[in-house]
C-alpha cells in the first residue's frame, strides 16, 4: 500500500492513506512512502481520519465475519461451503490468514477447537466425550490432532498459551497468555519474535496456539485505552519467566514514571548495580512484554534513542504520546 504525506515544512506533517476522504495537499507538496513505518521514522503522524497505521493492517470485514463463526462456535468445524453460505469468500480469508498470522484459516480453526478441547480435559471431561462434542468422527482422529498441536496426547497434562493478533495505531501487535497472564506483547514486526515465542514454549513448559482468554481481552482494552490517552498505568496480570538479573530490570522499568525517560546508566543505579549497563541492555532487550513493560522509556547517556526491537520510529512516537499526555 502506497502512502501520501504532506511535508513538514509546508503543509501538516501528517501522512495518509491514499484513498482518504481528508482534503488532498498539493501535489509539490506530497512526499511517498511505501510503509507506514518509513512514514513515521521521516516524522509525520498518521491520520485521525483514514488511520493508516490501524487500517492498512486491519482484517478485511469478510474475514472478521469468518473468525467471528469460529469463536461463535469453538466445537464446529466451519468448512468452505459454510463460508460460501455466508457469504464470504475462501480464497480471500485463506490468503489474508497465510499473510497475517501464517496458517490457513482451517489451521486457525482447528487451534481454536484443541484449545477448547484441552480446557474441558483440564476440567475432568473424558477424551472420548471431548472429542465427539468438538467435532471429530473418531477418538483415533482427535487424538493425532491434538497430539500433532499440542505435543502431547489428550491423556497427558497439557499447558497452552494463546496467542492473538490485534491492531493499534502503530501496527498490529500480538499478545500471548496463559491461566495466570499475559506473558508477551509485541509488535508482529518485532526482531527475533520466533526466538521468543521458542523461548516461551520452553521456559513454561507450554506449547503456543490461536486463541484469546480473559488476561488477552483484557490487555487488549488496555492497550487501546493507552493509545486513547485515556490510560497511564496497567493492571493487567504478568508473567515474566527470567534470570533474577533480568527480573530486577524489568521491576525498574515500571518505576520510569509516565512520560519520563531514564537512561541504561540511571537504570544500573536503580538496581544498585552501576557497572551493569551493557547487562541491563540486554535484559531490557529481553523484554516479551512491551509498553506495558516499558522498556521504550530508556534512552542513550546523551538522550539519543537507542535499541528499541520494536523500531525507533515507534520509540519515539510512544515517547511523544506519553509527553503530550502526562500534561493533561
Amino acid at each position: 500500500m502506497v502512502f501520501y504525506c504532506g511535508t513538514k515544512d509546508k503543509t501538516t506533517s501528517i501522512f495518509c492513506i491514499a484513498t482518504c476522504r481528508a482534503r488532498k495537499p498539493k501535489f509539490e507538496n506530497v512526499e511517498f512512502y511505501s510503509s507506514f513505518k518509513e512514514a513515521l521514522a521521516a516524522g509525520f503522524r498518521p491520520c485521525k481520519i483514514c488511520k493508516p497505521t490501524e487500517n492498512a493492517n486491519q482484517a478485511p470485514t469478510e474475514v472478521v465475519q469468518a473468525i467471528e463463526m469460529v469463536r461463535n462456535s469453538p466445537k464446529q468445524k466451519i468448512t468452505d461451503y459454510q463460508l460460501k453460505q455466508a457469504g464470504i469468500g475462501p480464497e480471500l480469508v485463506r490468503r489474508w490468514f497465510n499473510k497475517h498470522y501464517g496458517m490457513t484459516f482451517q489451521s486457525y480453526s482447528r487451534m481454536l477447537r484443541i484449545n477448547n478441547a484441552v480446557i474441558e480435559l483440564k476440567s475432568g471431561k473424558g477424551a472420548t466425550d471431548t472429542a465427539f462434542d468438538s467435532g471429530y468422527e473418531s477418538l483415533s482422529g482427535f487424538g493425532y490432532t491434538y497430539k500433532k498441536l499440542v505435543g502431547k496426547s489428550p491423556k497427558q497434562a497439557t499447558n497452552v498459551i494463546v496467542i492473538d493478533r490485534f491492531t493499534t495505531p502503530l501496527g498490529p501487535m500480538f499478545v500471548c497468555a496463559n491461566n495466570e497472564g499475559v506473558c508477551l506483547l509485541e509488535f508482529v514486526e518485532r526482531r527475533m519474535l520466533e526466538t521468543e515465542f521458542r523461548d516461551l514454549q520452553r521456559l513454561l513448559d507450554a506449547q503456543i496456539m490461536a486463541g484469546e482468554n480473559q488476561h488477552t481481552k483484557q490487555a487488549k482494552e488496555q492497550i487501546a485505552q493507552y493509545f486513547a490517552g485515556e490510560r497511564q498505568a496497567f493492571s493487567v496480570p504478568l508473567i515474566t519467566p527470567g534470570t533474577e538479573f533480568q527480573q530486577q530490570v524489568w521491576q525498574g522499568l515500571n518505576l520510569i514514571a509516565y512520560g519520563e525517560t531514564a537512561s541504561y546508566a540511571q537504570q544500573a543505579q536503580r538496581i544498585d548495580n552501576p557497572k551493569a549497563v551493557r547487562a541491563v541492555a540486554r535484559a531490557n532487550g529481553a523484554n516479551r512484554i512491551a509498553i506495558i513493560v516499558p522498556c521504550h522509556r530508556v534512552i542513550g547517556k546523551d538522550g539519543s534513542l537507542t535499541g528499541y526491537a520494536g523500531g525507533l520510529e515507534r520509540k519515539r512516537w510512544l515517547l511523544e504520546h506519553e509527553r503530550a499526555h502526562a500534561k493533561c
